[in-house]
């Protein structure tokens, strides 16, 4: 039988036929040859997000880097679950720094490493919302004034899962947590606080700042790739559902993440030096309804009394981020 070219038309995933495609078009994923820098063995919950979305950016990482790197890793829920002493899931050089100080850390291999005079090692510091847009943040913004060469990758779930499912500063509004207001007028999280973290880091004016979802591994892995070709501070802040914290199926992992990119909740972009190059568009924006309603934590929104204007104000945050980073798809394009 003669060859014949193989075509693939798909609207959701890439990933679906990978190792049909021509090696250099394939997904790091799709490798058989791929690092599994963090292998099996570990203890994330089932349709754990950031066991997702460390595989992918690290071995993504590892595949930019050929195989030379270094990853400082702050307490956490990546962490707990990889790392349970005396074992581990990682198969790199590793290292568990304090819950805050992860970007130090990786600054100070850094710069051992370019005092050492082995430019071919690079460090990646990867760490949760909390450790990242709390408790690290000082570190995290030293590191970025500095223009230390490292990659830093946070994974947001939106709290601290890992210690009960508290509240953090990347914790959406009116969702709710073990420490947010369960009863009253108003429970879940309150309007107008949190950090949207790579906004801040695109302040700081570092070479790139890149937003990803564990829905779009194709994207994700670019991302990866593009920022280990910088030097550099940089910064990937990925999504990353965790079904025990959101109150959502194990299933639907993928779901989830897809809906907050589709919905607008969370914009998908990438900037160099502050400004923003390119930006994963939206086809048809969903209604937050559709990527609300699933999740436990937003419950209290969808009982025998909707809450019609809390659904309302969040829906006006969607839309903001779709006009402010044009995330809307302008007709006849792709």
């Amino acid at each position: 039988m003669s060859f014949q070219p193989v075509k693939f038309y798909q609207t959701g995933t890439f990933t679906v036929g990978n190792r049909l495609l021509p090696p250099e078009e394939r997904s790091v994923q799709a490798s058989a040859k791929r690092y599994n820098s963090i292998n099996s063995g570990h203890r994330a919950c089932q349709g754990c997000g950031e066991a997702l979305g460390a595989r992918y950016a690290i071995d993504a990482a590892m595949e930019a880097a050929d195989g030379q790197i270094i990853a400082a890793n702050a307490t956490g829920c990546l962490e707990v679950f990889s790392t349970p002493y005396p074992e581990t899931s990682w198969q790199i050089p590793w290292i568990h720094s304090l819950f805050g100080n992860t970007a130090a850390v990786a600054t100070g291999v850094a710069a051992a490493l370019k005092v050492k005079g082995k430019h071919d090692v690079r460090v990646v510091a990867q760490g949760g919302d909390g450790g990242t847009t709390d408790i690290g943040f000082g570190c995290l913004s030293g590191m970025f004034e500095r223009n230390d060469d490292v990659l830093y990758i946070c994974y947001d779930n939106g709290g601290y899962m890992n210690t009960g499912v508290q509240r953090s500063s990347a914790t959406p509004p009116a969702a709710r947590t073990a420490t947010t207001m369960a009863v009253g007028p108003e429970p879940g999280n309150v309007f107008g606080q949190g950090k949207f973290v790579p906004a801040i880091a695109m302040a700081h004016d570092i070479p790139y700042v890149a937003t990803a979802t564990v829905a779009d591994l194709r994207d994700l892995e670019a991302k990866v790739s593009r920022a280990m070709e910088i030097r550099g501070a940089r910064y990937i802040h990925i999504l990353v559902p965790c079904p025990l914290g959101w109150g959502t199926a194990s299933h639907d992992t993928i779901r989830m993440a897809r809906l907050a990119k589709e919905t607008g909740i969370f914009p998908v972009f990438e900037a160099e030096h502050g400004e923003i190059k390119s930006v994963l568009t939206i086809r048809r924006p969903l209604p937050v309804e559709e990527y609300l309603r699933p999740q436990k934590r937003y419950a209290h929104l969808f009982g025998k009394n909707p809450a019609v204007e809390t659904i309302a104000h969040i829906q006006a945050l969607a839309d903001r981020n779709i006009r402010k980073y044009r995330l809307e798809a302008r007709q006849g394009s792709h």
